[in-house]
């Protein structure tokens, strides 16, 4: 299905007083009470806010609009330094012309109360940043001075100044990581077929910008990722002196592992990735990376762990199995090799990313999958200092919240974290653990929290007056059972200025994934508050196939992809329109996009209680996505097989079939607006040209917006903008 669709689809409760019982609010350490009730009101990056006198006049909040969503400041995840003396974070400066829109490092300490400050002054963007052991330095990829690729930069902090660029490369450089004795970096680089050194690279860089044809050819798939259309060149590891002008060394050049087909990284908007780390020692390299890549029309894609010396030679595999591997990381006493794996299985769409630990100087067969017990995805973990337990955050119901267990393995234990909202991010530097907190009425800000089971403590509040400002309600939480006598978890929004003797419209937005789950969360694309804002009751619901729930509910989807799904998005419907007295049957509205948006269609072909639709990136034909996007086995495996296997799951849950059954008094009668980013390679556009057109064939009132410049997600600031109106617009015709 579409996984990579669903991570921005979080969406958020009764006011957080009503949510808090008493027992839970006195648990709540103050200032975390105190962000939650307040929506993130904290004085600007100095104290927590005081509470207001009894006697104080209550702010009016308005309801937020497209202008308070993206203009806020966003704050991204933090990387804590080694020595835990201090945490870096980007924050960008977003504005409605891109060429304006401004992102930066921040430094804050964590030994003081002293206020973050800015520490880099480019309007381009710093990424992938990482400390030197010493926490003196910091090393980052960036496109500065009219660079058309990335290259690696170190800013001094004990000298100060401007960070220096270290590298430079003609195919660029990304992904850097310290040596332990701060001597060197390990990075990533591309290279094209062939060519082992920077010379020869730039030399077929050359001819390939002069060559006087534009043609693009393959040999295996895929041939696009994303919005990106693959060519030839490969991601290496290399590692240099961190100091400007040295040479880099390519590690992969002349091995037979650098020339093998099926060999790649992780597919990245910047490019291909590759999950590396040095040895504790120094000596070598250990790293991830896929082994099967040229199998991927056929078969899942697995990534195995290697190790190579920096004396050169083959890597070495350190695994050969069924699984994939990745989030590596060395304890701090770097006897034990940590990571997430999963079992990459044939006949199954999904399964759990598992901590599991390895003891090093490595052995496989004393591997140790420390959460076989626990029926839920690690989403990631981290390893402080001083501490036998190893933390962790998975996703439960909505939420994300803070576990540990001891670094052997053991009983799953849960730490202090927020009652409401989600953990993400989550970094260890020294002692201390550091992430980012947000929740459906709370932007994200950066958090530390206490292996020693204190209170989070917030360190940033770049939110601070403006979300005050806004009237957010927290989502509601509320758990039906469905026709099949599955509990089915959902969240409702109220609208801004809610009043409970007015009759408002339900609005059932779908996720996408569908392998993912709506969270109490933060969100700049499909923001539920900003959905609701005209005055709509918004319902959220982790429909059979979501994460959150166990193995066993995600893969309740597999033969059944839409049909369960949309079955438990009307059971939720019906259930809310019982619960919620202040819901209007009569005006019901469903949207989604990616894997919301094939239901979406499913929904429009299937039942007319809507009286609208609106589906964005949304598969139309079964057959068709699975031809022309940029992942097809995990497709087949869902539908019960290849296409030309006649497994009826073609047939009968592929929404262009049902557009006809009028005779059923169902079928393509709903008034729908389709949209789609012409660049959209993982839904491609052709979905939303051919609904378009079977829309118009069969006279049902529809709409189609095409964004030429946008991929699979909407997300420039005017056509962010144009999208959000467009569809209150087409809700406010049918809805009335």
């Amino acid at each position: 299905m579409d996984s990579a669709c669903g991570a921005d689809f979080s969406f958020a409760a009764p006011r957080a007083t009503e949510l808090i019982s008493m027992k839970a609010a006195s648990l709540l350490p103050k200032l975390t009470l105190l962000l939650l009730l307040t929506h993130g009101v904290l004085a600007e990056e100095k104290k927590p806010a005081a509470l207001p006198p009894a006697s104080a006049t209550p702010v009016a909040r308005q309801p937020i609009t497209h202008e308070a969503l993206w203009l806020l400041k966003r704050v991204g995840p933090p990387t804590p330094s080694p020595d835990g003396k201090w945490v870096v974070f980007s924050v960008i400066e977003p504005a409605y012309d891109a060429k304006e829109q401004v992102s930066d490092l921040w430094l804050k300490s964590l030994t003081d109360e002293s206020p973050a400050r800015k520490i880099t002054f480019t309007k381009g963007a710093e990424g992938n940043v990482a400390w030197s052991q010493d926490g003196s330095r910091l090393a980052f990829d960036a496109k500065r001075d009219g660079d058309e690729v990335a290259q690696i930069h170190v800013l001094n902090l004990a000298a100060g100044g401007e960070a220096e660029r270290v590298t430079s490369l003609s195919l660029g450089a990304r992904q850097p990581k310290w040596s332990p004795d701060g001597k060197r970096l390990l990075f990533v680089s591309d290279t094209f077929p062939g060519c082992l050194d920077e010379e020869a690279n730039k030399k077929a860089a050359k001819e390939a910008k002069d060559r006087k044809y534009k043609a693009r050819a393959y040999e295996s798939f895929p041939p696009r990722f994303w919005d990106q259309w693959l060519d030839e060149k490969r991601p290496h590891l290399f590692v240099q002196d961190a100091v400007a002008g040295a040479k880099a060394q390519d590690l992969f050049a002349g091995t037979k592992f650098g020339a093998l087909k099926g060999v790649g990284g992780r597919p990245d908007e910047a490019g291909e990735m590759i999950e590396a780390l040095w040895m504790p020692d120094g000596t070598g390299i250990v790293f991830a990376m896929a082994v099967n890549r040229d199998e991927s029309a056929r078969a899942n894609v697995r990534a195995q762990i290697f190790a190579l010396p920096l004396g050169g030679g083959e890597p070495a595999n350190l695994t050969s199995d069924q699984r994939s591997y990745r989030s590596l990381a060395f304890a701090p006493d770097g006897k034990a090799l940590f990571c997430l794996t999963s079992e990459e299985r044939a006949d199954t769409i999904y399964g759990l990313d598992r901590l599991t630990s390895f003891p090093w100087p490595f052995e496989s067969a004393k591997r140790r999958v420390l959460t076989a017990a626990l029926d839920r995805s690690v989403s990631r973990f981290a390893l402080p200092e001083k501490s036998d337990r190893v933390w962790f955050s998975f996703e439960h119901a909505g939420l994300e919240k803070l576990y540990s267990m001891p670094l052997a393995g053991g009983a799953v234990r849960e730490e202090r974290s927020p009652v409401t909202g989600c953990v993400s991010g989550l970094a260890a530097g020294g002692a201390r653990l550091i992430a980012n907190w947000d929740s459906a009425t709370t932007p994200p800000e950066v958090f530390e929290f206490s292996p020693a089971g204190a209170a989070p403590k917030p360190l940033t509040n770049f939110g601070g007056a403006r979300v005050a400002a806004l009237d957010l309600a927290p989502v509601e939480h509320f758990t039906t059972t469905s026709r099949r006598g599955e509990p089915l978890h959902s969240m409702l929004v109220r609208p801004a200025g809610f009043d409970a003797a007015r009759k408002y419209p339900l609005l059932v937005v779908m996720h996408g994934g569908a392998a993912s789950m709506w969270r109490d969360a933060w969100v700049l694309r499909w923001n539920y508050h900003l959905l609701a804002a005209p005055g709509y009751a918004v319902l959220l619901t982790d429909y059979s196939g979501s994460t959150g729930y166990g193995e066993a509910f995600t893969l309740a989807i597999q033969n059944d992809p839409l049909k369960g799904p949309g079955d438990d998005l009307l059971d939720a419907a019906d259930d809310a329109l019982k619960r919620f007295p202040f819901l209007d049957p009569a005006r019901q509205a469903a949207a989604g996009a990616s894997y919301g948006g094939h239901l979406a269609n499913w929904l429009q072909a299937t039942t007319t209680r809507f009286k609208c639709i609106v589906s964005h990136a949304g598969e139309m034909d079964l057959v068709m996505q699975w031809g022309t996007s940029d992942s097809i086995f995990g497709r087949e495996v869902n539908s019960g097989g290849p296409p030309w296997a006649d497994a009826r799951v073609w047939r009968e849950q592929s929404p262009l079939l049902q557009a006809g059954n009028h005779d059923k008094g169902t079928g393509f009668l709903t008034p729908i607006l389709i949209t789609v980013g012409e660049q959209d390679f993982r839904v491609p556009v052709n979905n939303a040209l051919m609904n378009f057109a079977v829309q118009q064939r069969l006279q049902v009132p529809s709409k189609l917006i095409v964004f030429p410049e946008e991929n699979h997600w909407i997300r420039k600031g005017e056509e962010s903008r144009y999208w959000f109106s467009e569809v209150h617009a087409w809700l406010a015709k049918w809805l009335k």
